[in-house]
């Protein structure tokens, strides 16, 4: 087993008044030749949008892009003829592919939206854009981790899916909980990012926004604490 930390606090960070940033690899004016990515995984930013602010129009080709709100509600509008708000409690996938155009700004002209938007290097390139939505709280099963993002082909109907070989699981806590976490394909890795509350991973111990990377080994064991709320995301490392 091999693994990489990276507590809350060795971040990038940006502060631009109406967004406040934290960068868990290289991104926009922040640059760490150590911190490019994690396998497929390529962005994981921790963000504070300011009332009625956002971002405005803009392009995205061959990403996988998910959007998870924390809370508060974002306005999306794309260039495919989607819009709508996503709201904490769901989850947002856009395939960007061989090109799209959106915008996310927030719904409310009086509360912060927070929110982690996380990229995926897709498996295929220029494949075509597509567009989902859907509500994951109600699926999430208590002090167990719930698959809620496949890749396409595993996929089974109501299943969200992106185009690459990843999964990503989320995990509510509310009592100690030991458990592992069995990889889908050896040559996989899986990022433990701690949303809130503490994780015990191999002798290291991850409090609120704290990760871990860990890879060649088939299964991870972990403890949750009460009050824990954690992602993982699995996938491929070459």
């Amino acid at each position: 087993m091999k693994k990489i930390l990276h507590p809350a606090s060795t971040r990038g960070t940006a502060d631009y008044g109406w967004l406040q940033a934290n960068y868990s690899f290289s991104f926009a004016n922040y640059f760490d030749p150590n911190r490019m990515q994690f396998g497929k995984l390529r962005v994981l930013n921790d963000d504070y949008v300011a009332p009625a602010m956002g971002f405005g129009k803009h392009p995205h080709q061959n990403m996988e892009i998910i959007t998870i709100p924390q809370s508060g509600a974002l306005k999306h509008k794309d260039s495919m003829g989607n819009e709508g708000v996503i709201k904490s409690g769901d989850i947002q996938i856009m395939s960007a592919g061989s090109g799209v155009e959106h915008s996310e700004v927030n719904a409310s002209t009086t509360k912060a939206v927070k929110l982690f938007q996380i990229w995926i290097l897709p498996e295929e390139q220029n494949v075509s854009p597509r567009y989902e939505q859907k509500e994951i709280d109600p699926l999430l099963v208590t002090n167990e981790l719930t698959t809620i993002v496949k890749p396409k082909e595993k996929a089974t109907e109501g299943d969200m899916w992106i185009n690459q070989q990843a999964y990503f699981s989320l995990g509510n806590f509310d009592t100690k909980k030991d458990s592992s976490y069995q990889l889908n394909n050896k040559n996989h890795g899986t990022y433990f990012f701690v949303i809130n509350g503490t994780v015990s991973i191999d002798n290291e111990t991850l409090n609120n926004r704290d990760a871990l990377g860990i890879w060649e080994t088939e299964e991870i064991e972990f403890s949750a604490e009460p009050n824990t709320k954690l992602l993982v995301i699995e996938v491929p490392m070459n």
